[in-house]
């Protein structure tokens, strides 16, 4: 990932961009957690979030997640997507081209 994203002859940190997208998908009722930070057991080296510029100047966005039991998956993927796409456009003026959720893990209530 570049260390810098230019968007528009303005460069911003990927982490700006990638702290827009966390706080956007926490926003989704039924997200119980979206990290900034290395997936662990799965890859030191991938991240939970990630953002780049495709060729076209759009945004390539991936999330994983963990979400709260009781929401159908597929309708919180898709609230995250557009959740994220929203924010990306209207924080930075650049659309999102895809925005991929990944769900790593379902968190239960105490009971």
């Amino acid at each position: 990932m570049a260390t810098e994203l230019n968007l528009d002859g303005l460069d911003v940190a990927p982490g700006v961009v990638e702290t827009i997208v966390q706080l956007a998908a926490l926003e989704v009722d039924g997200v119980a957690s979206a990290e900034i930070s290395a997936l662990g057991k799965i890859s030191k080296s991938a991240k939970s979030i990630e953002v780049c510029l495709d060729d076209d100047g759009s945004f390539l966005a991936t999330v994983h997640l963990t979400a709260n039991y009781g929401r159908p998956l597929r309708q919180l993927g898709g609230a995250v997507q557009e959740a994220v796409a929203d924010a990306l456009l209207s924080q930075t003026g650049h659309a999102a081209s895809r925005v991929d959720v990944f769900i790593d893990a379902v968190v239960f209530p105490e009971q």
